[in-house]
C-alpha cells in the first residue's frame, strides 16, 4: 500500500495531468520517487507551478522521514 497513490500513476499514462512527465522520467532515472534521482528537484515534470510545488514539498517530506512514515502522515487525509 506504501506509495500507492504515486505507483498507479506510473503504471499508465495519466489521464488527468495530459503534460506530466513523471512516469517516463522515472523510469528513465531508474527510480520509484523523484526524490531518489540524483537532479531532484527538476523541471522536467510537466506540471504547473502550483502542482510543481505540492509535487516538490511532497517528495522532499519523503526524503526527510521516509516513504513509510510518510504514508502513515497522509493516508487519512484526502487525496482532492
Amino acid at each position: 500500500m506504501i506509495g500507492f497513490r504515486i505507483i498507479v500513476c506510473r503504471k499508465e499514462k495519466c489521464k488527468l495531468f495530459k503534460t506530466c512527465n513523471v512516469r517516463v522520467c522515472s523510469e528513465e532515472n531508474q527510480v520509484d520517487y523523484c526524490f531518489q534521482c540524483s537532479r531532484f528537484p527538476c523541471e522536467n515534470t510537466g506540471f504547473d507551478e502550483h502542482l510543481y510545488k505540492r509535487f516538490v514539498a511532497i517528495n522532499k517530506r519523503m526524503q526527510e522521514i521516509g516513504i513509510e512514515k510518510y504514508y502513515e502522515e497522509v493516508r487519512d487525509l484526502p487525496r482532492y
